[in-house]
């Protein structure tokens, strides 16, 4: 019994105020015993880039291939160069404090195994295992900032030796060497190096798990190349009972999370639960946000009596994400969203910013031409690379205030602080949920199974993630377009006096058309008509008297009355 109580004691000294997770039945704990659901963030486009990150996915999908495309070029040495600033300025310290900042408490680092050791090819004696530094530093230093946040940091296997699937760029298979399930050597690989890195981080209380193998896709005796319709998984379910085996021959702490086929999603044929500490993960995307998608997932749950995790999920719209955390949190389910950085895109909290001389090499990359001389390609992707710096990207804080205060509250807050007399860029309406902030009527990005194609939403697909629809126009200045009837947007704005102020607005429309000023009491304080500006583009400004507003914040909203009217901004004097 002292001898226990001793263990207890040191296991205790030696994580300090840890809190180590486990799992306790359904739920995911800590060393307390109090429930932890997850809410983290994946690190998806560091270590492992996929086509659509770098908008190269017409012709470069897999990441060997954008190499390739990078090293035509400017060459080998150069595509090199390319890619250790692309991974010392992908993430860094300042990335992670800004996360845990927002409020996310865990990480999901998604792994290339190429970065921790070679390929079987590459090998100089078969069936030996070359380690690598530059991964196991890398996830070193991620693992410190972590700690310093008092976040978790789950490891995933996101590319296995070999691939672990036939949608190739998720896990940068080469369908001309074998993949992971057709090589013995392969598998033994992606054994030894998950007992790689138990053995490095088997005491650290703040590393939250070990995800397998992310998405298998593939077909072992099924139709569907993506294993969707598979029924025994036979060797997905070997594989990781095998390596589940070597990791806690090392490691009998930490969380174990398992993936099924079919993207993560199919568990047919599971055999009898191998270990004691275990999770399911599951993938979630582009469908609704109800009881009847999850449950599958609740169902392991239940019949396992073990915990689910949404291991990945996210490229969707503002309301989805709002829509989404909420659900979970009624089921105590905890998530990773996906990913942290991509060129060009407004569905992430973050966006790296593309530059007309990158899109120039994705020009002549698709379509052939010119090709752009070594100095300019390099200076270019260059440029790229220093754009990956979290001092460089833009933050997206309507995704941010969607994940986090929207799915508690329902108020609004200013995007921006409109002091009037001034002007007001349309773009700048309230941060809120749908409904509190603004009115739309597409808002949500499905692709289900009952329809052809994704459904429209955001068809402007400019500065932010809502269903509202925000577009450049030719002189690179953003507006709002594509409004229809009974849609609204509101704008908090702090007046220094009470006054009567005078109501420019800048708009176009096709034809002529009428919009309706209230404040948020729904007190109607004007109406305008607007003549048609024979174009969608062919600006004008349209003024009203008499905008009576007091002293301090007011809360604005722009109703339109006909379809078709583009905002551009107002002006209050």
């Amino acid at each position: 019994m002292k001898r226990a109580i001793l263990l207890s004691a040191l296991l205790l000294s030696h994580f300090g105020t840890s809190q180590l997770l486990k799992t306790e039945g359904q739920k995911i704990v800590n060393d307390k015993g109090e429930n932890i659901q997850l809410r983290g963030l994946g690190l998806g486009g560091w270590m492992l880039q996929e086509g659509y990150m770098l908008k190269t996915a017409d012709f470069a999908g897999p990441q060997f291939k954008i190499k390739e495309k990078i090293a035509e070029l400017i060459g080998e040495d150069g595509m090199n160069e390319f890619y250790k600033a692309y991974l010392k300025n992908g993430i860094t310290k300042q990335d992670i404090d800004f996360l845990a900042k927002s409020g996310f408490n865990s990480i999901r680092l998604p792994m290339h195994y190429n970065l921790y050791t070679l390929p079987i090819e590459k090998e100089s004696v078969k069936g030996q295992n070359t380690w690598l530094e530059e991964g196991f530093k890398m996830t070193d230093d991620l693992l410190k900032w972590c700690k310093d946040n008092k976040i978790y940091l789950i490891l995933d296997l996101h590319a296995a030796p070999g691939g672990q699937g036939n949608d190739a760029n998720i896990s940068d298979n080469d369908k001309s060497k074998p993949s992971l399930w057709e090589s013995d050597e392969n598998q033994k690989k992606t054994i030894a190096l998950w007992k790689k890195l138990a053995e490095r981080y088997k005491d650290e209380p703040w590393i939250g798990g070990y995800d397998l193998i992310n998405e298998p896709n593939i077909n072992f005796t099924g139709k569907n190349p993506n294993g969707t319709d598979e029924m025994s998984n036979a060797p997905l379910w070997k594989l990781q009972k095998e390596i589940t085996e070597a990791i806690r021959q090392v490691d009998k702490k930490h969380i174990i999370f398992l993936e099924g086929n079919g993207w993560g999603n199919n568990y047919n044929g599971l055999i009898p639960i191998w270990d004691q500490n275990m999770a399911f993960s599951f993938h979630k995307y582009w469908n609704y946000n109800n009881d009847e998608t999850l449950k599958f997932a609740l169902d392991l749950r239940e019949k396992h009596n073990m915990p689910i995790w949404l291991g990945e999920t996210g490229e969707n719209s503002n309301v989805w994400f709002t829509e989404l955390i909420q659900l979970l949190d009624r089921h105590n389910i905890g998530y990773a969203f996906w990913p942290m950085k991509k060129i060009d895109n407004i569905a992430g909290i973050t966006n790296v910013k593309i530059t007309p001389e990158y899109q120039r090499l994705l020009d002549y990359w698709k379509n052939g031409g010119e090709k752009p001389s070594k100095e300019f390609a390099t200076k270019t992707l260059m440029k790229i690379a220093e754009n990956y710096k979290f001092s460089n990207v833009d933050i997206k804080n309507d995704v941010i205030d969607a994940m986090f205060r929207q799915t508690k509250d329902n108020s609004t807050k200013p995007f921006k602080n409109n002091q009037i007399p001034g002007k007001i860029w349309a773009t700048d309406y309230d941060l809120g949920r749908m409904g509190s902030a603004y009115e739309d009527k597409d808002f949500i990005n499905l692709w289900v199974s009952d329809s052809a194609k994704r459904s429209e939403w955001n068809s402007g697909n400019q500065l932010r993630n809502d269903g509202v629809d925000i577009y450049k126009s030719k002189d690179n200045q953003y507006y709002v377009g594509k409004t229809e009837i009974g849609e609204w947007l509101q704008y908090t704005v702090n007046s220094k006096t009470d006054k009567s102020y005078t109501f420019d607005i800048k708009y176009s429309s096709e034809n002529d058309s009428k919009i309706r000023i209230e404040n948020a009491s729904g007190k109607q304080l004007a109406t305008i008509s607007l003549s048609s500006t024979k174009g969608k583009e062919n600006w004008q400004t349209v003024s009203t008297k008499g905008i009576n507003l007091q002293k301090g914040e007011n809360k604005i909203r722009i109703y339109f009355e006909n379809n078709g009217v583009n905002l551009n901004s107002f002006e209050l004097k």
